[in-house]
């Protein structure tokens, strides 16, 4: 289940690092690498899931200006 988790918040990382070199964004860029990294110092699944919704979720509150 933790492998199934760290590929799917792996995959969501790739795409924020193709955004960062799109729009040349360094949130993107420290949350898609931290997304790709995480899940391999983290062997519960239910942390995996919140760490990576919490981490997935910052440069979109930061683009509705949440914060």
């Amino acid at each position: 289940m933790t492998l199934f988790l760290g590929l799917v918040f792996g995959a969501i990382g790739t795409v924020y690092l193709a955004l960062a070199k799109k729009e040349h964004d360094v949130m993107y860029l420290l949350c898609g690498f931290a997304l790709i990294v995480y899940p391999y110092f983290i062997d519960n699944a239910v942390l995996i899931i919140v760490i990576g919704v919490a981490i997935a979720a910052i440069p979109i509150g930061r683009a509705k200006g949440w914060f």
